[in-house]
């Protein structure tokens, strides 16, 4: 049976001021429910996410501010530091680990700047909500193979989706000049390349 992490409940103390915080990000409102007194729901999902976060009145009973390690992966670190900054989040510089595998729990082990090449999965920013709930972005832009289910395929951005088709189209051009023949099937071709490009699985030749 799937099992699909979708919803996860981020502390606070103030719900407006948390609301604010997370639209200035570009962050959709998907609810903000108030059923009874003293009891309040706000669904937000950041762009392209299919997990949300929940925060309210009488959601959680955890400290506000108590949560860690929440995870945000994007495509280009440089350019989601400036967002955020732009936004307003006043982000971390972008960091790496110095052993080179995720990054130590706290400020050990940080080195500044991204990982060497921009090696996939290996640069960090961070920063944190007003009430101290504490984000990492992690710049995916090359997952491993098996990291997706080869029956669906999922693209977080136009921009995603955008660079995957000139994969396709590059991928697709040499697999014309190598069989000498035009392929008026090209658009089935792409759809398959780029699925099993997600999937990490033979892609067509």
């Amino acid at each position: 049976m799937d099992m699909k992490l979708e919803l996860v409940v981020v502390p606070v103390s103030d719900v407006d001021r948390a609301k604010d915080f997370y639209t200035g990000l570009g962050w959709r409102l998907d609810a903000d429910l108030a059923p009874a007194d003293r009891f309040r729901v706000v669904q937000m999902t950041p762009p392209g996410s299919p997990a949300s976060v929940i925060f309210g009145t009488s959601v959680t009973e955890q400290a506000p501010g108590s949560a860690r390690g929440l995870h945000l992966v994007v495509n280009d670190i440089d350019k989601a530091h400036d967002e955020l900054e732009r936004g307003g989040a006043h982000p971390s510089d972008v960091f790496h680990d110095a052993g080179g595998v995720f990054h130590h729990a706290g400020n050990a082990d940080r080195v500044d700047g991204p990982a060497p090449d921009h090696g996939s999965y290996g640069s960090f920013l961070s920063f944190s909500d007003p009430d101290g709930n504490g984000w990492l972005l992690q710049e995916i832009t090359d997952r491993l193979p098996g990291r997706m289910d080869p029956s669906t395929t999922a693209f977080g951005s136009v921009a995603d989706l955008a660079d995957a088709m000139r994969r396709a189209a590059s991928a697709h051009g040499e697999h014309e000049r190598r069989t000498g023949t035009e392929d008026a099937n090209w658009p089935d071709w792409y759809a398959r390349y780029m699925v099993s490009e997600q999937a990490g699985t033979e892609p067509p030749t």
